[in-house]
């Protein structure tokens, strides 16, 4: 099996793919490229079909005690102000988020100790209790025990994204950990019947088609029912504000390779893709596999200071105004929104 469509057949059929088959798809260019993209889309079809499912993300903490070369809320980055909401302010914007007839929340943060487990589990019991929300922890690296606290007060989902398959590039990137630990973490998750999601960035430097297609198929082995694909986005405040950001057709492409080899996935359409494509990254995401959009809910007293990547979207409007324009491009697409 040496040609491209003969590969991408064998693959939307259920096929079992290989590194090499992945890493053709990836490398088309062109019309292959445009084919890809089409065949993905097919796929959402028949798995997931046409509606789209909203997350409402809340960003509680933008502390954080590691020091990712990427991240702008990295421990040495003195350049943001830092936030904590509290107990209270999570639950207004549950409240918010529940008013709007959003069923799925979202609870980020930086990897902030601060905030003890226990809390958490408060947090999200109080949520479940209150509001009958279906609640996503993304929160990183934790203990089992962590973890299973959460579970049993309540949470259903957790996202943890790889963001690269490459053990040397991941320690690289993120000096206070390795990429053992993280797929510990995702095996715990799975291990305690989360929906766990993972995820990885496309255009790293060092990065290649070899290595993203060791995404994919991590995210196929370990089970992923959630993935989070989006480019690399230089912040100024980083080692890598120098580095050339993430390309869009190739995170088109691995989105559309994601949706092959997970097909009952949800993958969401990201945030930093929307920044890298303002106009029509939306829209090319949910034509290349996506069916998740994630409304940003977090409060605009501290929105603008949750700064992963810069000129991140949905940073002035209010959670009413974000969840009509989501409306709005969905009528546009002619797709359905389905809240739960």
């Amino acid at each position: 099996m040496s040609t491209f469509n003969s590969v991408l057949s064998f693959i939307k059929a259920g096929g079992e793919p290989s590194k090499d088959m992945i890493t053709m798809l990836l490398a088309a260019q062109g019309s292959q490229a445009n084919t890809l993209l089409r065949a993905a889309d097919e796929v959402r079809r028949t798995s997931v079909g046409d509606i789209i499912y909203t997350r409402a993300i809340i960003e509680f903490s933008n502390y954080c005690s590691k020091n990712c070369l990427y991240c702008g809320l990295r421990r040495d980055n003195k350049a943001i102000p830092r936030y904590r909401l509290t107990s209270e302010q999570i639950m207004n914007s549950a409240a918010q988020v529940a008013s709007l007839g959003i069923k799925t929340i979202v609870l980020q943060s930086g990897e902030d100790r601060y905030y003890s487990s226990e809390q958490i589990a408060q947090i999200i019991s109080k949520i479940k209790e209150k509001y009958d929300l279906t609640v996503t922890l993304s929160v990183g690296e934790h203990t089992f025990k962590d973890y299973r606290l959460w579970r049993e007060a309540g949470a259903d989902r957790f996202l943890l994204k790889h963001e690269t398959a490459d053990a040397k590039l991941f320690r690289y990137l993120r000096p206070d950990s390795t990429l053992n630990q993280r797929l510990q973490c995702i095996q715990w998750l799975n291990e305690l019947d989360y929906e766990t999601g993972m995820g990885n960035m496309v255009g790293l430097p060092g990065q290649n088609l070899d290595t993203m297609a060791r995404d994919a198929l991590l995210m196929r082995r370990m089970k992923a029912k959630m993935a989070g694909v989006g480019p690399f986005l230089p912040h100024p405040s980083t080692p890598l504000k120098c580095a050339s950001p993430g390309d869009l057709m190739a995170c088109l492409k691995m989105l559309a390779v994601t949706r092959l080899v997970l097909p009952y996935a949800n993958l969401p359409v990201t945030t930093a893709l929307r920044v890298l494509s303002p106009e029509e990254g939306l829209k090319l995401s949910l034509q290349s596999g996506a069916n998740v959009i994630m409304p940003n809910m977090t409060p605009l007293s501290v929105r603008e200071n949750y700064v992963i990547y810069p000129q991140k979207a949905d940073l002035k409007d209010s959670p009413q105004e974000v969840f009509e324009d989501v409306k709005l491009q969905m009528q546009a697409l002619d797709r359905s929104l389905d809240t739960a």
